[in-house]
Parts: C-alpha cells; sequence; structure tokens
C-alpha cells in the first residue's frame, strides 16, 4: 500500500491550499508540454491487488509502473522480521489456490508458479468460550455436515440454503462478471453471466445472514448466531445481521473442499514476490519508496507526483492510473478539478472501517496444547474476538521448537493516532497484557513461555500501510454496499481506475486479485483489446 503520511500537526490549511494550487499550476505546464503518445498505466499501491493488476498488464504488453511507498511490497499481506522470527503483517491465510481458485487462475495465466503451501484442516476452530465444545472447521465437506449438525442441531435448512446459494455465486464468478456495472460493457458481461439459478439467488440480495435463520426458522438458535457473527467479523467486518446473504453464504464454506484456505510455507510474502517476478519478467517496473502525493487529470493523461525522501518529488505521466488504495484516500490526492462534485461526496460518506490490534509474539512450542491447530478463534468479552495463527514447525517462521503466535483483535481506530505518547503507551501497554492473559488461560501458557511479544495498533497499521487512521479491511459486506451497490472499479473520472478490498468481491487476497482483475478487464476493453484469463 502506499503510505499518506498524517502528522499529527502540521501547516495551516491555507498554507496546504496554496501549495496544491502551485503543484496543478507546475503540473498543467509540464503536461501542457509533455505530449503522452504511449499508453503507459501506473498502478498505485503495492499490495495483492495492485501487484495483480500490475502483473496482468504487463502480461498484456502494456507499459506499466507500481508506485509504492513502502520499502517492500505486500501491504497488509506482507511480512516483517524480528531476530530469527518471521511474522506475517496482516493476512495468515490464503484461499484460491485449488485448481479454478483466483489464485491458481491468475498465476497460471501469468505463468507463474504458484507459492508452496498446505491445505489447513481444520481451516480454523472457533471457541465460543461459553463452556461447549470447540467447532473446527473440517476442509472435508461430508466432516463439516456431520460436526455442524452436532454442533448446532436443526440447522440444515440454513446450511443447504448457503450452499444452494454459494453453488450459484460460484458460477456466476466463474464467468467473470462485472457485479458493478457502470458501462454498456458492464452491464453486457453482468447479463451474458446470468443463468436462472443465479437470478433466483439475486432475489436474495438485500438480505443478510440473518434474514436467513429467520426464513430457515434458526433465529433463536442464539449459539449459532454467536458462531456466525464471530465467522463473518473475520471476512466481511459485519456480523450476521450485518453481512450480505450472497456474500456471507460463500465466505462461510471457504474452508471445505472443493474450496478450502492454505497455510504458505516461508511467508505470505511469497505471493508478493512471485508476482513481483512476473512484473519485472514481461516489462513492467516496480519503484519502492515512492509515496504518491497528489493525482492531476490533464486533457488526456494523468500526472502523478510521488514522493521519494524528505525533500525529493518526482512527476510520474500515464494514459490511465489503477487506484488500489482505500478509496477514503482520493479526496486528499485528487486536486478539485479532478474530482467529480457528486463522486466526492460519496467517498466522503464511506464509512469508516475498524482497526486492529495484533500481538506478534513467540512462545516454546512444547508449551503449546498438544495437536494445537494452525488458526483459532475465541469469542471473548475483554479485550474482544481474538483470531490467532500459530505458526508449523519447519515453516520458516521460527527456529525449530519456537512457534510465532500472531493474535489480532478488532478495535475502533477511534484516536489512536492522536493520543499524547504516554497515553498511547498506557493504552497499549493494557491491551497487550489483556491479549495475553486470554491466551494464557485458553492455551495454557504460563509468562515464562513467552520468547518475544509486540503490539501493533492502528498507529502502526497507519504508518505501515498508509491507510487512513491504521484501517484494516475493506467497506464491510452490508447490503447496501454489496454487489451491485458497491464502489465499481470503473470510476467517473476518466482513465482512473479501483481495485483492493474496498471493491467487489471484497476481502482476502483472492478477493482482491479478483477486483484487479476485473479493472484490469475495463482497462482494457475501454482501449478495444480483451483480457481474458481461463476457467
Amino acid at each position: 500500500m502506499v503510505a499518506i503520511s498524517r502528522p499529527e500537526s502540521g501547516p495551516s490549511a491555507d498554507t496546504i491550499s496554496r501549495k496544491k494550487r502551485s503543484f496543478i499550476t507546475a503540473q498543467r505546464a509540464t503536461c501542457q508540454h509533455g505530449s503522452m503518445t504511449d499508453s503507459r498505466v501506473l498502478v498505485i499501491g503495492g499490495g495483492i491487488a495492485g501487484l495483480t493488476a500490475a502483473a496482468l498488464l504487463a502480461k498484456e504488453g502494456v507499459p506499466v509502473t507500481l508506485l509504492e511507498a513502502h520499502h517492500q511490497t505486500g501491504g497488509c499481506a506482507g511480512t516483517f522480521r524480528r531476530g530469527p522470527w518471521t511474522f506475517d503483517v496482516g493476512a495468515t491465510q490464503v484461499a484460491g489456490l485449488e485448481p479454478g481458485g483466483s489464485h491458481e487462475r491468475l498465476f497460471r495465466h501469468l505463468g507463474v508458479a504458484l507459492p508452496e503451501a498446505d491445505i489447513l484442516n481444520p481451516g480454523c476452530v472457533v471457541d465460543l468460550d461459553d463452556g461447549s465444545p470447540p467447532i473446527p472447521l473440517w476442509h472435508n465437506a461430508a466432516h463439516w455436515q456431520r460436526e455442524r449438525e452436532e454442533q448446532f442441531p436443526g440447522s440444515s435448512r440454513f446450511w443447504s440454503l448457503c450452499s444452494a446459494i454459494h453453488a450459484s455465486n460460484w458460477n456466476f464468478a466463474g464467468r467473470d462478471p462485472i457485479v458493478t456495472p457502470r458501462s454498456l460493457w458492464d452491464w453486457r458481461q453482468l447479463l451474458g453471466a446470468l443463468r436462472p439459478g443465479t437470478i433466483a439467488s439475486g432475489l436474495l440480495t438485500t438480505l443478510t445472514i440473518a434474514d436467513l435463520l429467520t426464513l430457515c426458522g434458526c433465529h433463536q438458535d442464539q449459539r449459532l448466531r454467536r458462531f456466525l457473527d464471530l465467522q463473518l467479523k473475520l471476512y466481511s467486518q459485519e456480523p450476521a445481521d450485518r453481512t450480505a446473504a450472497l456474500y456471507g453464504a460463500t465466505v462461510l464454506q471457504m474452508a471445505q473442499a472443493p474450496l478450502g484456505l492454505w497455510h504458505l510455507r516461508g511467508s505470505m510474502q511469497v505471493l508478493s514476490n512471485r508476482l513481483v517476478e512476473a512484473i519485472e519478467r514481461d516489462g513492467g517496473q516496480v519503484l519502492l519508496r515512492h509515496r504518491v502525493t497528489r493525482l492531476h487529470r490533464a486533457t488526456d493523461h494523468w500526472c502523478v507526483q510521488t514522493s521519494t525522501g524528505a525533500s525529493t518529488t518526482m512527476d510520474h505521466q500515464a494514459a490511465d492510473v489503477v487506484c488500489s488504495l482505500p478509496p477514503q484516500t482520493l479526496p486528499t490526492l485528487l486536486d478539485p478539478d479532478s474530482l467529480p462534485a457528486h463522486y466526492g461526496q460519496r467517498l466522503s460518506n464511506l464509512n469508516q472501517p475498524s482497526g486492529a490490534l495484533v500481538l506478534y509474539a513467540v512462545v516454546r512450542r512444547d508449551a503449546l496444547p498438544v495437536d494445537c491447530p494452525g488458526h483459532l478463534q475465541m469469542g471473548c468479552n475483554v479485550p474482544g474476538s481474538l483470531f490467532v495463527s500459530i505458526s508449523r514447525e519447519g515453516d520458516g517462521r521460527a527456529p525449530t521448537g519456537q512457534a510465532t503466535l500472531i493474535a489480532s483483535v478488532f478495535t475502533p481506530t477511534a484516536d489512536w493516532c492522536s493520543l499524547a505518547e504516554p497515553a498511547y503507551q498506557e493504552r497499549k501497554g493494557r491491551m497487550l497484557h489483556a491479549i495475553q492473559e486470554q491466551l494464557n488461560r485458553w492455551l495454557g501458557l504460563s509468562d515464562e513461555d513467552w520468547l518475544h511479544q509486540e503490539l501493533a495498533t492502528p498507529r502502526g497499521f497507519a504508518g505501515w500501510t498508509g491507510r487512513p487512521g491504521g484501517i484494516v479491511g475493506g467497506l464491510g459486506q452490508h447490503p447496501a454496499r454489496f454487489g451491485p451497490f458497491g464502489l465499481s472499479g470503473r470510476t467517473p473520472i476518466e482513465g482512473l481506475w479501483l481495485c483492493g478490498d474496498s471493491v467487489h468481491p471484497g476481502e482476502g487476497t483472492a478477493g482482491v486479485s479478483l477486483s484487479a482483475l476485473n479493472a484490469c478487464r475495463q482497462l482494457m476493453a475501454r482501449r478495444g483489446h480483451t483480457l481474458s484469463v481461463q476457467p
């Protein structure tokens, strides 16, 4: 992701306005004298979405340059090291590596080998912290069916309905529709992908997962509802009564065959590295430490300003810009002449996603429970529902006999980025202690079993990823923002395209990869070319 600096104090609004006007005037002069005779594309942000977009365009022979503010690619799916330990920054599991899955399709199209990975079985174990048995999400569909019948008696109608919706969704998605149509070409892609089953499930577009529970007579099962709230919050930023039924029905089955969740060997960074290899192999550029500070639309091309140091700036020109940043950043980057009033208003009204507290720790492996699963979720009131990822022996993240442990909990971004340092450190220490206390109780650990621990807050994520306020994830898959009601990859601004976790189909590396594919297909169609990826 490209980082946008947000100092706690800075120049006055008049000073910023004068600087912005000066930039626009200078850019206009530059752009008027610089002819854009080529078809260059600039991709902003080096997370999985931006890397996928750049790789797809380079594969098509398009001159493409990716601009990334950080010293490495990966964004929220990147990694960092502490001595002998490697930590995944955000994402710790991957979907879409199975035959026909999102990553498998795209990597096959790009001619890049898939990273080595192991299927997660179970994909996760959920502990509701109510004294009842934990719930393993088995990869084998039959095993999962038996498990949920035992765990949630009388819920079979709900799960059958979710399965039917998911099957319809999957067949529909396999035809690469543009679900948020904004042009005649978009509409043709959408209508061409429709089938009777898709139209039938489309009648549920405005419903939530909680509505499905009511339809199936399961709405009084509080244990089932608790389980759904925990799982859906991970993937949609929303609980069951605010998650679109069409979205939730699919993410609830991502761990089961023929799909699946995967654990990458080495680290999550290997996914980004493979995409960088594809970009550079096909003639594209990846420029690190290039922080985008301004975007200006000239008559027939874009002028993009980047900061490469304390006082060094560079100007880039391109026919098109593909932006993978959170859309909330666009009003701060675009000059007023480039941003239509109605679109600026919509961006200003976008909801604020959650932030996250993430504990990066190392523990003695022999202190963990026997057969401890790699991914766990526990519903607790303080500090909140925890999602925990534990490395495997020999997976490249920790020395033999040790395990990295990453535990995350959602938190409002609130004032994390503006707290005075003493108050910030006090709150940070208090939350670290609360998380460790729960993990000690849950996993049977003692304070002596911890070899390393540090806590990341929204302030840290704002610095690492450039996301405003340190937000994680996209806009949330509420029916009012899902599918045709969401943001489109095709913006109303000529030559500006969006991808990432705020654009359909949503979060996760597989989801943002598909958003990149859709944006690139739209861009290439606008140029009179067809970008097609085989199923």
